[in-house]
This record gives C-alpha cells, sequence and structure tokens, in this order.
C-alpha cells in the first residue's frame, strides 16, 4: 500500500461503532499528508446514489455492490477510498474484495452492542427495539463478525488518533513482492 497507489478502506462495523468518525478522521489525515482520499459513506450514500433501495436482504446486496464498484473507480484513479458501511455479511465483504481486487483492505471497526446503543446518536437502536426499524442490523437482522480483518480497530479501547494511526501504518507497510 505504500506510495501513491490507491485502495480501499472497507469498514464494517455495527451502527454507533465509529466507522463514519474514523473514516473522516482518517480522511483529514490522509489530505494533511497531500493523499487522494474520499469518504464514501453508508448513510450518505443510501440518501442519493442509493435512495432507490431499502433493507431487505437483496436490496442490501445491490448496496453494497454499488459502494465496491465506485470506491473500486476512485482507486482505479489513486485516491484511498474510505467506505464506512455496516456490510453485515461475510459474503457483502467477500463480494466487495472480489470486485476491488488488490488495494482491498477490510477494517472491522468493533465495538460491543452495548456501547453501539449508548453511542446511539440518531436513536435508531431504540426505534429497533420498539419494532419500528425492520431489518436493523445487531437486533432484528445478524451481523456475522469478520473472522479475519486486516485491520482490526476496537473503539471502545482505542482514541480516534491511534486508530487513525494505526491505519496509516498499515497503509504504509511495503506490500509483499509477488512471485
Amino acid at each position: 500500500m505504500s506510495g501513491s497507489r490507491g485502495a480501499v478502506i472497507w469498514m464494517t462495523g455495527l451502527s454507533g461503532a465509529g466507522k463514519s468518525t474514523l473514516a473522516n478522521a482518517l480522511h483529514r489525515r490522509l489530505k494533511e499528508a497531500g493523499r487522494p482520499s474520499i469518504v464514501l459513506d453508508g448513510d450518505v450514500l443510501r440518501r442519493g446514489l442509493n435512495a432507490d433501495l431499502g433493507f431487505t436482504h437483496e436490496d442490501r446486496t445491490e448496496n453494497l455492490r454499488r459502494v465496491a464498484h465506485v470506491a473500486a473507480l476512485f482507486m482505479q484513479q489513486g485516491f484511498v477510498a474510505i467506505a464506512a458501511v455496516i456490510s453485515p455479511e461475510e459474503r457483502h465483504r467477500q463480494a466487495a474484495r472480489d470486485i476491488v481486487g488488490e488495494g482491498f483492505v477490510e477494517v472491522f471497526v468493533n465495538a460491543p452492542l452495548a456501547v453501539c446503543e449508548a453511542r446511539d446518536p440518531k436513536g435508531l437502536y431504540v426505534r429497533a427495539r420498539r419494532g419500528e426499524i425492520a431489518h436493523f442490523t445487531g437486533i432484528s437482522d445478524p451481523f456475522e463478525t469478520p473472522l479475519a480483518p486486516d485491520v482490526l480497530i476496537e473503539t471502545d479501547r482505542t482514541s480516534v488518533d491511534h486508530a487513525v494511526a494505526q491505519l496509516l501504518a498499515y497503509l504504509s507497510a511495503p506490500t509483499p513482492s509477488a512471485g
């Protein structure tokens, strides 16, 4: 990942785990370093590009397929595309990895469900527990914990600055040569 090659930082985790906060902080640091980057926030994309999709399994799959293709396009232009998306199933994350190819970095932004519920700035968990939101990951729909993410960040145990430093170290590490 060293140099100015593009990459896709695919941040997966529950709502409230800190994906968007971390994505925006990483974007700021990359920008300060003169490295082109963009944040592809799942919530923002669902209000625009993916506004025609709901939260059924089929719609979620299509949402993530679109995000992966957009991220890949930015990566091909030399950007670090930071996708902050729940992507609750292993098959979603694998499909994104297949679309992007070399340069895909799976980051598990992990926090216990209780911590995510306590952080819940939009009140989504309360509404999901009352049955007002169907297909809510972590409540009425499952989240498959990544078994071997490229980077694990436990946001209930580390600061945003430390997590960003961890990601920057991963991005600047030399990639193993093929052959």
